[in-house]
């Protein structure tokens, strides 16, 4: 069996260690950030990450965050660029190059690419004058700080730096454009942070398949609008085609005795819950559960009561929104 508290003290210890380098850099932030970020702004292209090495795991993982927050970015493996990937980097790009010592070899023939075709080049290094950061157009210094191995061999406080400094990149970018929660869902239409900003309008039904009736609608045919149309609801409007009420299953039962005798006005539970379009579909299944309910009839807020659609819970589960 393993002695718990070491280990506990051991993460503690290299978590603690890790923290320390991040306020470091933090602290050592400085004009240099603010133009990477201008640089990357003027390019009419995509930004170019590369690194080698554990340095070649954040640049991916900068290139997709980039990526989804609104800056186009794709990451190039620098041995791959030595072999024809070169290519894909084009005039209209800039190059994000992350190397911990600022010599890694590999990195070579992606430099020297930037430089021969003007190329703007940002490098990401912790040694000053190293070669990356001596041709770079812009260069970030990592500040000296201890890595968490304990033998100062295993890239760890760095690279937790660098995935720092690449998230500070990417959230000053979407800053800047004013990129909004609609943005990043066009952009990460799947997954569940993707199902977490969905609105109404994308999972409602729309046209025909609305189960509407009028005040006046005998309640057999309405209970043939409730079947057809497949919610188990039915929504009633008043002459002017405005929402008044809902028929619902429980509303069956109240009127069980003489029901086909009445029309779907005098059946009917008045001022039904709604929804707008524009909401969060989060927020109409949260009040669905919370009232019991399956569906929500959608009203457009500028428009004149009438109901454009309606939303059923369960389509909002297949879409992963709960």
């Amino acid at each position: 069996m393993t002695d718990a508290e070491t280990l506990i003290a051991t993460a503690r210890r290299v978590i603690g260690i890790e923290a320390r380098g991040l306020a470091a850099l933090a602290e050592a932030l400085d004009g240099s950030f603010a133009a990477a970020v201008d640089l990357i702004l003027a390019a009419k292209g995509r930004v170019i990450v590369s690194g080698m090495g554990k340095s070649g795991h954040i640049a991916r993982k900068i290139a997709a965050t980039l990526a989804s927050t609104g800056t186009p970015a794709q990451f190039v493996h620098p041995a791959e660029a030595s072999h024809g990937d070169l290519g894909m980097v084009t005039g209209g790009d800039v190059a994000l190059v992350l190397s911990n010592s600022g010599e890694t070899p590999e990195l070579a023939d992606i430099i020297a690419h930037s430089r021969r075709f003007g190329i703007p080049l940002i490098g990401v290094a912790s040694r000053a004058g190293s070669t990356l950061l001596t041709q770079a157009d812009v260069a970030i210094l990592l500040p000296h700080a201890e890595e968490a191995c304990g033998t100062g061999i295993v890239p760890t406080t760095s690279t937790t730096m660098t995935l720092a400094l690449g998230d500070a990149l990417a959230v000053a970018l979407m800053e800047h454009r004013h990129f909004t929660p609609e943005h990043f869902r066009t952009f990460h239409p799947g997954g569940k942070l993707g199902a977490r900003l969905l609105k109404v309008a994308d999972l409602m039904h729309g046209g025909d398949a609305v189960p509407m009736v009028t005040e006046t609608t005998p309640m057999s045919d309405t209970l043939v609008t409730m079947s057809s149309k497949g919610f188990g609801v039915a929504g009633v409007t008043d002459a002017a085609g405005r929402l008044v009420g809902i028929v619902t299953d429980g509303d069956l039962r109240r009127h069980m005795e003489g029901l086909l005798t009445h029309t779907a006005g005098e059946v009917m539970t008045q001022n039904p819950r709604t929804v707008p379009p524009g909401a969060l579909a989060e927020k109409a299944v949260a009040e669905m559960r919370d009232r019991k309910i399956t569906c929500l009839f959608v009203l457009d807020p500028a428009g004149d009561g009438r109901a454009t659609g309606i939303l059923n819970i369960h389509d909002c589960l297949r879409a992963g929104v709960a």
